[in-house]
């Protein structure tokens, strides 16, 4: 038995990478095809209204380089580090049993760091919208 997993182990030759090269290889050349045929295929004729910007039917007026708040992406950010780090309960939730009362406590501990990081970002005012 000891034997069968080693050779498992060690099997690791050009000859078991094949179907991942193949799969390379295949999946490169139907990008390259599909690009040249979309190419050869569609159409030629350049517009005025053709190469004109379009956003979703709304004339465009102004510059789109306009300063921004830093609020908006520090609200976006803020965010998606708080929706990544309740995606982290998950793991948890589903093994709470097998994972005891040292789970518990790990959780309890992230937690603990979670609501730090909140307070910290509460009291700097990054949530505060009027300025």
């Amino acid at each position: 038995m000891v034997y069968l997993l080693e050779t498992v182990v060690t099997n690791n030759t050009a000859q078991s990478f094949l179907p991942i090269g193949l799969q390379l290889i295949f999946a490169g050349g139907l990008i390259i095809t599909l690009v040249i045929v979309t190419h050869l295929l569609g159409p030629k004729r350049k517009t005025k209204d053709k190469l004109e910007n379009f956003a979703s039917g709304i004339e465009s007026h102004g510059d789109a380089r306009q300063p921004m708040a830093i609020k908006y992406f520090l609200t976006a950010i803020l965010f998606v580090l708080f929706d990544v780090e309740v995606i982290f309960f998950y793991p948890y939730a589903v093994n709470f049993k097998e994972l005891g009362w040292s789970g518990f406590y790990a959780v309890l501990m992230f937690v603990g760091f979670f609501l730090c990081g909140f307070t910290y970002i509460i009291k700097k005012g990054a949530l505060k919208w009027e300025d």
